[in-house]
């Protein structure tokens, strides 16, 4: 059964707008599906390697292709076009924007590698001419029914939690990392060694939401921290990575953390790429927990509050809050517990925040069943209510 995902209406929006659109995200997040609802008048997959060989030794073949549809008798809106994979032919962009331009056709691009999207020397990025948006794993309110430990082991890849079976759900998170992460994301990117950079992946799925540490890791690796740094920003750009920064504004704190925290996409896939069973003690399960609220706040602000953005704050002497939302508002510091029963002392970090910033709410995301007020500021709530929660603070 298809989901219906929450970006339809939006990019449906834009492309009854007449606007043309390159949507991003990781592999199998749901793009190739999201593109084959829309009834394009032509429709390229470049996964395909002799269709790709097809484009890359001639790219103006596809305005040949657009120009026959817009030949066809009756036609009077420009066809609809999408391009799937588009940085496997980049040329393809330059054709792209020669027909948008003359209102030739309206395309839908997609792109899991940012990397090739933003840096590649020769790729037009078509600016003021593309609305970009971001396809990620299930959000909360489009998961299928399951509970916490399904979400928190398994993640939330469509083909992952379509799978019934356990052992099956396993082979392919095992089968996403090794073909993927260790392999075509290694190629994309260059990457000369390839046992320290399979290394490098397994340690940062087992450090993901920790404050990055450059030194340790590559000590552990056996290169550079320069290199470490180089192989971060290789997951960010293809999009397996949430690079998240904190709060370093401070009247009162001289010694706050200015270090990113990183994300892995998935907490099934860094999981899998921590090379860890399923058998978790509770304090890595809460770490799990804690990367999933802090993903699904970044999927919301996405969504929902494009002007709003994840944070934390850390005084490597004293408090610290988990997560931080910074908004046109001011911030909504959330702290997350793996536990039904919260308590006023899970609250004090965050009353230490809003004392120092301003505020009148802050969040305890928990396991309870229902919302639980601990102070007159501070409410925990059941992690399934978090989109509500973000959406009343921020003003969606």
């Amino acid at each position: 059964m298809l989901i219906a995902r929450q970006l339809e209406p939006l990019l449906a929006r834009h492309l009854a707008r007449g606007k043309s659109i390159l949507l991003l995200g990781p592999r199998q997040t749901g793009k190739t599906t999201l593109l084959n609802k829309l009834g394009a008048n032509l429709a390229v997959s470049l996964a395909s390697p002799a269709v790709r060989q097809r484009y890359e030794r001639d790219p103006s073949i596809l305005a040949d292709e657009v120009g026959a549809i817009r030949a066809q008798p009756a036609r009077r809106t420009p066809p609809l076009v999408t391009i799937d994979e588009v940085q496997k032919v980049p040329a393809l962009m330059d054709v792209g924007q020669d027909l948008i331009d003359r209102r030739q056709a309206r395309f839908v691009f997609t792109g899991s590698s940012a990397r090739k999207l933003r840096r590649g020397r020769e790729l037009n990025l078509l600016p003021g001419r593309v609305v970009v948006l971001r396809l990620d794993p299930f959000t909360l309110e489009e998961l299928p029914p399951g509970g916490l430990h399904d979400v928190l082991l398994d993640g939330a890849l469509p083909a992952v939690r379509a799978t019934k079976d356990t052992a099956d759900r396993e082979a392919d998170l095992r089968s996403y990392v090794e073909t993927y992460l260790e392999e075509e994301v290694r190629q994309e990117a260059l990457v000369r060694n390839v046992g320290a950079y399979g290394r490098f992946v397994e340690l940062a799925a087992r450090e993901a939401g920790r404050v990055a540490n450059y030194t340790r890791i590559s000590q552990d690796v056996g290169v550079s921290s320069v290199t470490i740094q180089s192989y971060y920003d290789i997951l960010c750009d293809c999009l397996i990575a949430e690079r998240v920064e904190p709060v370093t504004r401070s009247v009162s704190r001289k010694k706050l953390t200015k270090a990113s925290r990183f994300l892995l996409f998935d907490t099934g896939v860094a999981r899998a790429a921590a090379r860890e069973g399923r058998r978790l003690p509770l304090s890595r399960m809460g770490e799990l927990f804690e990367q999933f609220v802090g993903l699904e706040a970044i999927r919301f602000c996405r969504l929902h509050a494009p002007d709003a953005r994840l944070r934390f704050w850390r005084d490597p002497d004293g408090p610290e809050v988990d997560w931080v939302i910074e908004h046109p508002g001011g911030f909504l510091p959330i702290e997350v517990k793996l536990g039904d029963r919260p308590t006023e002392r899970d609250a004090r970090h965050l009353h230490v925040f809003l004392e120092e910033y301003g505020g009148r709410h802050g969040l305890v995301v928990c396991s309870a069943p229902r919302p639980l007020r601990l102070t007159r500021m501070v409410t925990a709530i059941p992690w399934q209510d978090l989109p509500g929660a973000l959406a009343s603070v921020v003003g969606v």
